[in-house]
């Protein structure tokens, strides 16, 4: 436990983010497992729609730090890659 007040106000600041960033964290997951059941359907329209709310969720968690900016990127472009075997329209 800390002694310092600056440490101990890092300390509470540092338990709001984890708990903010790990909501924010599932939203993104749960996001991309929706899509991926959009995928597995096989309706392209879907797809195509669906690849538009998944890549703008990946992007602001890029913004918002919860992801790596690589990270986000690799992962709207592996599930574009997807979509588009499918035939659904990019973005």
């Amino acid at each position: 436990m800390p002694n310092i007040e600056s440490a101990k106000k890092r300390m509470r600041q540092s338990v709001k983010r984890t708990a903010r960033n790990r909501v924010r964290k599932e939203k993104l997951k749960k996001a991309v497992r929706v899509y991926r059941g959009i995928l597995a359907n096989g309706d392209p329209a879907a797809a195509g729609e669906g690849l538009k709310k998944v890549s703008a969720a990946l992007d602001k968690a890029k913004v918002k730090g919860i992801i790596h900016k690589n990270a986000a990127s690799r992962r709207i472009s592996r599930l574009a890659k997807a979509a588009s075997r499918l035939g659904a329209a990019k973005p």
